[in-house]
């Protein structure tokens, strides 16, 4: 089956949103779950969390950041143009349920998935409360949306040049001080989820990290995604990806997520001197 791009837009420096052609996998997609696409014949099989599907045309939305070998090779590809192949919906589904006041902490290109979740929780009855957060105000997007898809939106920028100057930890503090919170999910780097964790540690508030940022092979096979999580191994791809954040050893996550950042950047450096002499 031919998963044609339909359009493709960049939303802010070096990340894009397309739209796609399939609706076999839109058709049971859920918030929370992922693809797995190949930009090229040759190429590796890539993850990306689903940010939006219109089941009714059987159109499927990714966000992504254009950072690695394989993803700025689908920074390249164009309306028209073809993946070739794209397998989904994988991954256990955000579970939803009315947990009351819910809050969706986003951190950079985390603000894309967390638009299904919020959406959901909201569908669901929940009073949703949506923190995005950036470096800068050039980093945020999809602001119209994430609006519609919540009670309240919330923005802080690392530089003060749009919203609140500051992290998304500071605005969830400031909730958690005016009101009862019962549900907290994050989504984005692996500090920042750390640091929600550690936040709603000793608050009797049930949080969630979606570890979507490990996965490789996305069905269990590669092993790649394994963490600890209460002490037992899990794999962020099939027992994910979201998680007890409170139970994760984040440490141990970081860590093994640094072992192949020389080999990316010889990889991504050669990319780019092939560009070069095209």
């Amino acid at each position: 089956m031919a998963y044609k791009i339909l359009s493709k837009k960049e939303l802010c420096p070096n990340q894009y949103e397309i739209t796609i052609d399939a609706p076999y996998v839109v058709r049971n997609a859920k918030a929370g779950q992922f693809i797995i696409f190949r930009a090229e014949e040759e190429g590796e099989r890539v993850p990306l969390t689903i940010a939006d599907v219109d089941k009714d045309k059987g159109i499927l939305t990714l966000v992504f950041m254009a950072v690695g070998y394989t993803t700025k090779k689908l920074a390249k590809l164009e309306v028209g143009d073809e993946l070739v192949d794209l397998v989904g919906p994988l991954g256990k589904p955000t579970h939803i349920e009315n947990y009351g006041t819910v809050v969706c902490v986003a951190g950079g290109y985390g603000a894309a998935p967390c638009y299904l979740i919020a959406k959901a929780f909201k569908d669901a009855g929940n009073k949703v409360y949506m923190i995005m957060g950036a470096r800068t105000k050039d980093l945020i997007f999809w602001q119209d949306k994430m609006k519609d898809a919540c009670t309240e939106l919330f923005i802080t920028t690392d530089d003060g040049s749009l919203g609140i100057k500051g992290y998304g930890t500071t605005v969830l503090q400031d909730i958690m001080n005016k009101e009862k919170v019962d549900y907290v999910i994050a989504v984005g780097p692996m500090p920042m989820m750390r640091a929600v964790a550690e936040l709603t540690r000793d608050k009797d508030i049930k949080t969630e990290a979606s570890m979507n940022p490990i996965m490789v092979d996305g069905t269990g096979m590669c092993g790649a995604c394994r963490l600890t999580v209460g002490g037992e191994t899990k794999f962020a791809c099939v027992d994910g990806p979201d998680f007890d954040a409170h139970k994760i050893d984040f440490d141990e996550v970081i860590n093994r997520t640094r072992i192949y950042k020389d080999e990316e950047r010889k990889r991504d450096e050669n990319c780019n001197l092939l560009n070069m002499s095209k």
